[in-house]
């Protein structure tokens, strides 16, 4: 039996960054061999096992064949006869195809050190095109990466291509889509990861209507279209997953593209769905240069009144120059609906439907008040 440190923790570890999960993986050994070291078997498709003392993950090394389309087409073997070589084969990327053995020596079969010295995201084989699922792993560490000048080797964008012409991708499951994008929209560069896609054809069939607000790019970084911008600004304000994928997606629909396919394909939670409406019906009213009518505010104010903090940050980081005009206005537009109350009206001798009715008709007369008056 023989143990290796292995994956993210080794090319963490070389880049001289903190190393979070640390991943183990066992060669020459049974199933059996590790319950007697006193290992702990783990539910699951594959042999893996909970170390008796530091709780740590150790997984049997295993080679894969492809069987059947999709990130789940694959049998798998294990067994002691199974290499380190041939497990290290089966991962995404060289600079996580390396091992580190109990002495501290580096095992690197596919040039992983070199391509970190290099700053290149480079698939390990050419079966790298089996598994839509690295389409998407790629694009996440080229966002992660991006601030130490990362990016996708010439041959590896290539096989992208290729795997998008394959018709591989349509494999691809929504949430599982959502997954690796939340994790690229927290890092410092969150616009690579659809870069990355849109170069190489993916972004048109996973987020259409974004790709179809692009230009087409290289492989290389360009933060001058909108969305990208948008996101950067999200960075910079340091807002929550929610609200930026909410200022991504924003991006994702259009009239050839509803947002109830693209909820209902990353099966969004429930939160961000509504989130992700009430912005688009305040945009809309945006997106012509003024602020609506006395209507359209009475439509609007209720959103912001529910989930205000949230949109007034969407508005910051989509549209700046017209938060400087629109969030002012906005709270006085608040207080004035706020001044006139129902319970009031009722003393009044207002009651039943004539009471919506004056109640709305006295909160037009002071928004046209206030609007005539620009504050």
């Amino acid at each position: 039996m023989r143990i290796y440190l292995v994956g993210g923790a080794v090319r963490d570890r070389l880049l001289g960054l903190p190393v979070v999960d640390r991943d183990w993986l066992v060669v020459g050994a049974t199933p059996a061999d590790m319950v007697a070291q006193g290992f702990e078997p783990l539910p699951g498709d594959f042999p893996v096992f909970r170390h008796p003392e530091t709780g740590e993950e150790y997984a049997l090394a295993r080679r894969e064949t492809k069987t059947g389309s999709g990130y789940h087409g694959f049998s798998v073997e294990t067994g002691p006869d199974v290499t380190l070589e041939e497990d290290l084969a089966r991962r995404d990327l060289t600079i996580n195809a390396m091992a580190e053995d109990a002495e501290g020596g580096i095992i690197d079969p596919f040039g992983g050190r070199d391509d970190l010295d290099q700053g290149l995201l480079r698939h390990v084989t050419p079966a790298w095109v089996e598994d839509p699922v690295r389409m998407l792993r790629i694009a996440r560490f080229a966002a992660r990466f991006a601030p130490w000048g990362f990016r996708v080797a010439h041959g590896t964008h290539g096989l992208m291509k290729k795997m998008v012409a394959s018709g591989e991708l349509a494999h691809l499951q929504g949430p599982r889509v959502r997954q690796e994008m939340e994790k690229a929209l927290m890092t410092e560069r969150p616009w690579r990861f659809f870069q990355v896609l849109h170069a190489c054809g993916a972004l048109e069939l996973l987020f259409p209507a974004l790709a179809r607000r692009l230009p087409r790019a290289g492989h290389g970084e360009n933060g001058e279209a909108e969305p990208w911008r948008v996101l950067a600004r999200a960075v910079e304000a340091d807002i929550p997953l929610p609200l930026r994928v909410v200022a991504v997606l924003q991006f994702a629909v259009d009239d050839g593209y509803s947002l109830e396919q693209l909820t209902t394909w990353l099966a969004l939670d429930r939160a961000t769905s509504g989130l992700l409406k009430a912005w688009l019906a305040i945009r809309s009213r945006l997106d012509n240069g003024s602020f609506g009518s006395v209507d359209e505010w009475l439509d609007v104010l209720p959103l912001f009144r529910r989930q205000r903090e949230e949109l007034e940050s969407l508005l910051s980081v989509s549209m700046p120059e017209r938060a400087e005009v629109f969030l002012p206005l906005l709270e006085k537009a608040m207080q004035a609906v706020s001044r006139i109350r129902g319970d009031e009206l009722r003393r009044q001798g207002w009651e039943g439907r004539a009471l919506g009715d004056e109640l709305r008709r006295r909160q037009k007369k002071a928004l046209a008040a206030l609007l005539e008056n620009g504050s």
